[in-house]
């Protein structure tokens, strides 16, 4: 916790009476970064790296876990100046433009020359820090014959249920309604029509509907094409592999912002910059189970090898997803029936 004005003053003047500046309160510094919650989590990359960037900072790291990527933003609306965070690290593409108009971020200042992303997505607000594509995630005791396109996903057999999450509240959720925009264009509200009867149930976030797939409660569930390495590292087990869709398949770019009225900008400032170093970039194959996008200090491990490489990318602007979204929400609601 930062110290009060009164008790820095009340510090600064016994440290001057004996001649030196306490090290306790000169190391008192504490980076305040708003994240989602499998990223805080004890299987998820946070530990590591608060443990990593507090080696060479000097400092406490506080991560504030919220559910995901789209709830952080609305956090931030919600707190808009008054906000406590330093960092905000968990937001998209599909967000950033959203994120831009609120006024409460500013420039990173990083160089991010050493990034690689699919697209080559670059922007002097937000600094990419992973990325994977988006896919049906599916059970191979239970599915012999998985879905190979977004069309064989919509009119497939109903009884073979899937579990996705709201693009009201999930950057997943979000993915897979641009994805299906992306594929089916105008005819988008039809294919969700076809789609919902194989929809088992929608949850806010990602975690709650991997959970119930790993339970056995849907035999598939939307997640990431590198979903399967966790299974294959952690687990040691092939039973859960990822449907390669002939259309391709939609990326999420995860990226972090420096916020405006930052308490610590300048240690916010370093968090961004160590993102990009191995400390950060190790942590997100095995830990935040993406793919990173700057060097780590060892290859990744064999399993990302035997992963679905898709053939296409989608990717809408930022600007599109932004002028579009609500839109796009509103039909997605109607044909699923929840408005």
């Amino acid at each position: 916790m930062r110290p009060t004005t009164v008790s820095l003053f009340l510090g600064r003047v016994a440290a001057a009476m004996i001649g030196f500046v306490s090290p306790t309160l000169a190391a008192d510094k504490t980076l305040t970064v708003y994240t989602y919650e499998s990223f805080v989590s004890e299987w998820g990359p946070g530990p590591k790296v608060k443990e990593a960037f507090e080696s060479t900072c000097d400092c406490t790291v506080n991560f504030v876990g919220v559910a995901d990527g789209v709830a952080l933003l609305t956090r931030l609306k919600l707190e808009g100046e008054t906000s406590k965070a330093d960092v905000v690290l968990g937001l998209d593409t599909n967000l950033v433009e959203e994120a831009k108009e609120t006024g409460l971020f500013e420039a990173h200042g990083v160089d991010a020359a050493n990034v690689q992303v699919p697209g080559g997505f670059s922007d002097d607000t937000f600094l990419p820090y992973d990325y994977g594509h988006f896919a049906v995630i599916y059970d191979t005791e239970t599915i012999q014959n998985p879905p190979t396109s977004l069309k064989d996903l919509v009119e497939g057999d109903p009884a073979q249920k899937i579990v996705i999450q709201d693009p009201r509240t999930s950057t997943p959720g979000l993915g897979l309604l641009l994805w299906v925009k992306s594929v089916y264009g105008d005819q988008a509200p039809e294919a969700w029509a076809k789609l919902k009867d194989r929809v088992l149930t929608v949850t806010p976030g990602w975690s709650e509907a991997y959970g119930l797939f790993t339970k056995g409660e849907a035999p598939m569930v939307l997640s990431y094409t590198t979903s399967p390495a966790y299974h294959m590292v952690a687990e040691e087990t092939d039973r859960y592999q990822a449907a390669e869709f002939s259309e391709g398949h939609y990326i999420q770019i995860e990226v972090a912002g420096l916020l405006k009225n930052a308490p610590e900008k300048e240690l916010a400032r370093q968090f961004l910059a160590f993102m990009l170093e191995p400390g950060f970039q190790d942590t997100i194959p095995t830990n935040n189970w993406m793919m990173p996008v700057a060097a780590t200090s060892e290859p990744l491990p064999e399993a990302f090898g035997k992963l679905v490489q898709p053939k296409t990318t989608f990717l809408m602007s930022p600007a599109e997803v932004a002028a579009n979204r609500q839109a796009w929400i509103d039909e997605w609601l109607t044909a699923m029936t929840l408005k």
